[in-house]
């Protein structure tokens, strides 16, 4: 089987039936996970909540919809007054001034945070129904779109993430966005999916610079890509490069500013180095760069289920799947690259090489900068698989690259099995989150 055969036109029977079902049921099921950790999540464990809380309450309460970075305060996360401690984020406005429109008011009310938690549930929802859909667009026979589906749904962080206020939700949503409208632009060459893929680049970089990075560089490839193959009319490059400056303005002020798209604030460079000193961090012997990269690579790895208690031997053992996947998109990776280089590609090869081409380079950028800041504190967590959430669907999507590749019915439906239990073992068995 190719990948033109993954991605042929099928037409609506049963097994795009199923599909839809699945996906249905996959939606509802997200949707409800959500909720219910949006219910129950202490507001102080993990994903910074309280910061970002913080910096809704601040925009409602002084109207700035572009706050002072340096004159923001953390929010008592009991009482939801200000304290005198200062706010750490350096994210950008945007996701924030949204949240402190369409929510109530937060400041002194601990009872509105469930309301502007579930409007994150909503942005997130918008996100996996955004790749669902293109996975119902691909019509795969039902395994595949299984395989590229279920990985999705059991990404560990995403449904808690979901569950809090936090900018990634809006960055998964935005990266979503791009990888449809790119996708169905490569399929259909309609000219409004193209417009739906740079609405989704805003989304992203707008709710952090990673997801401008990321979803920046997967359309930039792209877009070399098919103006190579002169499948790009002259005036998309015009739209494409108008919309680069709109998402980079954030940025551009950011550097105009403080000097830097990522400023370091007071605030930030305390916790730093405070939290290097508390972890017993600071004080020792500083890695060189290679030995830096494979701690990182290990954490990497080991926080895609985030806890904070120890792991115990089936937890450590469970790490082999998504070591596993991360092997089986590698291989999928090549054979798009190959089928690329033999002009025998289809659109899940395009996409494929240009969202590893945007993930790699700012894996490189988010190592090395991370090495910076832990040349400088000895800060050791920096290695977030979360910040990789608008561009998570290139592993499903590799690894099918990888499926197209294998003639064999016996080889194809172990490797398919696995894709699709494999996910759902490890999020059951692999670590509670913590």
């Amino acid at each position: 089987m190719s990948s033109s055969d993954i991605l042929a036109p099928r037409p609506l029977a049963v097994p795009a039936m199923a599909n839809f079902v699945a996906a249905a049921v996959i939606f509802v099921l997200f949707v409800v996970a959500a909720l219910v950790g949006a219910e129950r999540k202490d507001i102080t464990a993990g994903f910074d909540e309280v910061a970002h809380v913080s910096y809704v309450a601040h925009i409602q309460h002084t109207h700035d919809l572009w706050p002072a970075l340096g004159r923001m305060r953390l929010i008592d996360p009991q009482t939801f007054h200000f304290t005198e401690r200062v706010n750490y984020l350096n994210h950008p406005s945007p996701f924030y001034a949204l949240l402190a429109v369409l929510g109530p008011t937060l400041e002194g009310h601990p009872e509105a945070l469930l309301a502007h938690r579930t409007i994150d549930v909503g942005i997130a929802a918008l996100g996996l129904a955004a790749l669902l859909a293109l996975g119902l667009a691909a019509r795969w026979p039902r395994h595949e779109f299984y395989a590229f589906a279920v990985p999705l749904a059991c990404i560990p962080v995403l449904a808690p993430l979901a569950g809090a206020v936090n900018n990634d939700d809006l960055a998964f949503t935005g990266g979503a966005v791009v990888l449809l409208g790119l996708w169905q632009f490569v399929v259909t060459g309609r000219g409004n999916w193209f417009a739906l893929a740079l609405i989704g680049l805003v989304i992203a970089a707008w709710a952090k610079l990673t997801g401008l990075l990321l979803t920046g560089g997967f359309l930039g490839a792209a877009l070399v890509y098919l103006f190579w193959r002169r499948r790009l009319p002259y005036r998309w490059l015009g739209a494409a490069a108008l919309v680069l400056v709109i998402t980079a303005a954030p940025y551009l002020a950011f550097v105009w500013q403080y000097g830097s798209p990522t400023p370091e604030t007071p605030a930030q460079l305390a916790l730093l180095a405070n939290g290097a000193r508390e972890a017993g961090w600071a004080d020792l012997p500083r890695q060189s760069f290679p030995a830096y990269l494979g701690y990182f690579l290990i954490a990497f790895v080991a926080d895609w289920m985030p806890t904070l208690v120890a792991r115990n031997p089936l937890q450590y053992a469970m790490l082999a799947i998504p070591v596993g996947a991360l092997a089986c998109a590698g291989a999928g990776i090549a054979l798009s690259l190959r089928r690329l280089w033999h002009r025998n590609e289809a659109a899940l090869d395009i996409v494929v090489v240009c969202g590893t081409a945007a993930i790699a380079a700012t894996f490189a950028i988010h190592v090395v900068y991370s090495y910076g800041r832990y040349l400088a504190t000895g800060w050791l967590m920096d290695a977030y698989p979360r910040y990789y959430l608008p561009l998570a669907a290139i592993v499903p999507l590799a690894a099918l690259s990888l499926v197209a590749g294998i003639a064999n019915p016996r080889w194809r439906g172990a490797l398919l099995g696995f894709l699709i239990a494999g996910p759902i073992l490890f999020r059951l068995l692999g670590a509670p989150l913590g």
